[in-house]
């Protein structure tokens, strides 16, 4: 059960951070005209996806041992899925943005679109480092 846990403590810490950078003036990007509640957004500083698939991974890897098969599987889903974060939706949500600029600029009646961000490297590894820590800090906390 801890395992599932662990995913969900790392994301709403994630997440709660996003809302205390934007306060601070940070992760203007993923807010600039977003009607959808603030804290489902994707994108911007910490990396919910890479804390969420880097706190399974290392809890996995304390609990079953760095040799079992489910911690090598864990390990490179999160380099997947941190690597599809900084490289692909960093990209369409550059993309999406220039998108959406040309249909004010161009005073389209098209509908602007949703865009969705990825990460920069710097938000990945934010991202990762909560991860590790909130699945280490319950790992030893609940032995």
């Amino acid at each position: 059960m801890k395992v599932l846990v662990v995913p969900v403590i790392a994301w709403v810490i994630s997440q709660g951070l996003k809302q205390v950078f934007h306060l601070m003036g940070r992760n203007r990007r993923v807010f600039s005209g977003d009607t959808n509640p603030k804290i489902l957004l994707s994108g911007g500083m910490p990396s919910a996806h890479s804390a969420i698939v880097v706190s399974m991974a290392v809890f996995l890897g304390l609990q079953d041992g760095l040799n079992s098969s489910v911690f090598g599987l864990s390990v490179w889903l999160s380099i997947i899925v941190m690597y599809d974060a900084m490289m692909v939706r960093y990209s369409s949500g550059m993309q999406g943005e220039a998108l959406n600029r040309l249909i004010v600029e161009q005073g389209s009646k098209l509908k602007k679109l949703r865009v969705a961000h990825g990460h920069t490297p710097v938000e990945v590894l934010a991202g990762a480092l909560i991860g590790a820590v909130v699945a280490i800090v319950v790992f030893f906390a609940t032995k």
